[in-house]
């Protein structure tokens, strides 16, 4: 196989409603998209959604680094060896630049899967995509009216796990917990996203134990990569600490000798696409460290269908899911079928996706994209 060219994009669709936290506030995707061209016109896509404040990327640094490496990528790579070679060769660009080389492995491995007229699973050689796959409700950093309404739809879809971001305002952050654990049910679980949100591990340790709810994981609750103080808070809070933005390549999993303290967040576009985060995601398991399949907010199809073969393949070290808001958070998706969950936060493989379709099995909509 030859590719013959590589075109980059965007989707920059509107969101159905302003996501916020601590970090960002968002209105509409920030991705890119990658179209591989191979012979006849077939074509694989991959998305990559960059993030300043977790990879330092942005729309524009991240088609820069395409631009700039996709004839090297179209030179050397014919197959998924090629591909691997690459990714081996240039571990430091894509660890300087993963959502963009993400976007572009994605669409390599699409395109590779349709003209071997295989899924990517099958060609990756790993677990063929099969069942049901559970997703979290995740409640944003939004006006206790707003939170409440969207807490009460999320329940009466049956969502049992949540993850709530916290706001830094502790009255608040109690009543919302508050409208969660008023229901008394046995089967939920709540876990919270602080972004990064406090100074020192004596301040969030205080914070946490002033909101008198059960919570089983706290994800980022210091500076980035502060493991010390992470291991502080996860010992005298009785949680897991989970890493999002302080573990973003499979060497970092070394400093974690004490699996009991961690969860990895890990998804697809911060870790470089599919390959490298199959690659965490054994190490991890190795070292019995739980993982949390994750999303970077406005996500297309794409990058849902990209988590699903992670996911499948490490079911027994999967602790939570996020993503598959599909057009509940899009305006409108840019693939057919759009993947996304249903009541009780579930997605069904055969039922949401022909998994027998080659590549990512997805239909592109191209003519909704446009320039960077």
């Amino acid at each position: 196989m030859r590719i013959e060219s590589v075109d980059v994009r965007r989707f920059p669709v509107p969101f159905r409603l302003v996501f916020r936290h601590a970090s960002a506030s968002r209105s509409e995707a920030a991705n890119v998209i990658v179209a591989a061209r191979g012979p006849g016109g077939t074509t694989g896509y991959g998305e990559g959604c960059p993030r300043e404040y977790v990879t330092g990327e942005t729309v524009e640094s991240a088609s820069a680094f395409i631009e700039k490496h996709k004839p090297s990528l179209i030179r050397q790579v014919e197959d998924l060896e090629g591909l691997r070679a690459w990714i081996r060769a240039h571990g430091e660009k894509i660890d300087a630049n993963p959502a963009a080389f993400c976007a572009l492995e994605i669409a390599v491995l699409d395109l590779l899967g349709k003209i071997e007229q295989q899924p990517i699973e099958g060609l990756l050689g790993i677990s063929r995509l099969s069942g049901t796959f559970g997703y979290s409700a995740v409640l944003g950093d939004a006006s206790l009216s707003a939170y409440r309404q969207q807490a009460e739809q999320y329940w009466e879809m049956g969502f049992r796990d949540f993850k709530v971001k916290v706001s830094g305002d502790a009255e608040k952050d109690r009543r919302k917990l508050a409208l969660l654990t008023c229901h008394g049910d046995a089967d939920l679980r709540i876990r919270l996203d602080a972004n990064n949100l406090w100074r020192d591990a004596a301040e969030a340790i205080g914070y946490l134990k002033s909101l008198d709810a059960h919570v089983f994981a706290v994800e980022e609750p210091l500076r980035s990569g502060d493991l010390k103080g992470f291991r502080q808070v996860a010992r005298e809070c009785a949680v897991k600490v989970i890493l999002d933005e302080s573990l973003v390549r499979t060497g970092q999993l070394k400093a974690l000798d004490d699996p009991e303290c961690w969860i990895v967040n890990l998804r697809v576009s911060k870790m470089g696409g599919i390959i490298r985060s199959l690659e965490l995601a054994h190490e991890a398991t190795r070292r019995g460290i739980g993982l949390i399949v994750g999303a970077q907010v406005g996500e297309t199809s794409i990058l849902t269908r990209a988590s699903l073969a992670v996911m499948n393949e490490h079911r027994q070290s999967l602790v939570a899911a996020e993503g598959a808001f599909g057009t509940l958070l899009l305006e409108q998706d840019l693939t057919e079928p759009c993947l996304m969950f249903g009541a009780g936060g579930t997605l069904n493989a055969e039922n949401d996706l022909d998994i027998t379709r080659s590549g990512l099995g997805l239909r592109i909509h191209e003519a909704q994209l446009t320039p960077v």
